[in-house]
């Protein structure tokens, strides 16, 4: 509970504390009986005509009348993690992007613009982590231009529930009609109890994703500029598991080493071989390898829907840093879909 019991009640917000972290109690009429109050947290982002609407770390907007207010106050931008390494949002959304490359690039003031012929939302949308150097409605237009002669499709890729994260941001954005799409959750976590794990024989790491690697690779039919994205980082690294003869490895994982950070990603097992311990071994082997490259913190992005995925991080020692979004641009009329899907956040 935000609010003790035994402390005052008293809105000690205004219309000044827009986008600024707070905590809110409300008179909810609904409630069950005995559960008189709501309480919220979140960045405050709008408030007007007698309605405030809360961005909650999720990145869900919760509306709330002024009339039913009865406690609100300022509380820290960002809580404080209890274990695992320190870092930023402009941080990891920088090692991040570096992680997972582009083809092609351009700076928009502190926005990166970037695209790869539609490989990816990451590769194929908008990062931006500070002032774009123009008014907003200047610079969405200048965004949708760009991705416009490259037909594709303008996306936003914006960060809530951490300090410096972009609430304000998307709220302005749902205001022109951007569509949010996807959301996903950047977890992170030591490098050193991951690599502590037990590592049996068989794991092979490449700088090179071969024809193995990619066979077991969800996504199917890769274009050049897929095994380019997959390929750029500071220093990157496949691991491989292999499966019986002339069948798709068993398990398979990538990671860029990239100075005290180390990413992962597309850690995927065989169905068949489920609960075997395959996913921790390709972290374990990649963790050892970012160790002794000089890394000591380990990065992921995970959706909110993986049940496993997210069961295997927290064991592993990982836990939620933000979520980031993927804002979809306002489909012009008569405007068809793009000739190709995006098939990954």
């Amino acid at each position: 509970m935000e609010f003790s019991t035994g402390a005052r009640l008293e809105v000690r917000i205004t219309t000044a504390d827009v986008g600024k972290r707070v905590s809110v109690r409300q008179v909810d009429e609904d409630a069950p009986k005995g559960e008189k109050f709501t309480d919220t947290v979140g960045v405050l982002t709008s408030w007007d005509d007698g309605v405030l609407v809360i961005t909650r770390r999720t990145g869900e907007r919760v509306r709330i009348p002024e009339s039913s207010l009865v406690a609100g106050k300022i509380v820290p931008a960002a809580p404080a993690r209890r274990r695992g390494p320190a870092a930023s949002y402009a941080e990891l959304a920088r090692v991040a992007a570096r992680g997972w490359q582009p083809v092609e690039r351009e700076s928009l003031g502190e926005w990166e613009l970037r695209a790869a012929r539609g490989f990816t939302r990451r590769a194929n949308s908008v990062l931006p982590v500070g002032d774009p150097g123009l008014p907003l409605d200047e610079a969405l237009a200048y965004v949708r231009s760009w991705y416009g002669a490259r037909e594709l499709p303008a996306y936003m890729q914006l960060a809530t529930g951490a300090e410096g994260t972009q609430e304000l941001l998307c709220a302005e954005l749902e205001r022109r009609g951007w569509t949010r799409e996807v959301t996903a959750e950047l977890w992170i976590g030591s490098l050193a109890p991951v690599a502590d794990h037990d590592l049996p024989g068989g794991v092979v790491l490449s700088r090179v994703a071969d024809e193995a690697w990619l066979s077991r690779y969800q996504r199917r039919g890769l274009s050049e500029v897929a095994l380019t994205v997959l390929g750029r980082g500071p220093s990157v690294w496949f691991a491989t598991i292999p499966g019986p003869a002339h069948a798709a490895p068993a398990a398979i994982g990538r990671c860029v080493v990239d100075g005290r950070w180390a990413g992962f990603a597309a850690v995927e097992v065989d169905p068949s071989h489920r609960r075997e311990g395959l996913a921790t071994a390709v972290m374990t082997a990649l963790a050892r390898q970012a160790l002794d490259e000089g890394a000591s913190a380990g990065w992921l992005q995970v959706e909110t829907d993986n049940v496993g995925a997210r069961a295997l991080y927290a064991s592993l020692g990982f836990g939620p840093h933000h979520s980031y979004h993927h804002y979809r641009e306002p489909e012009a009329p008569g405007a068809g879909s793009p000739s190709e899907s995006y098939r990954s956040s």
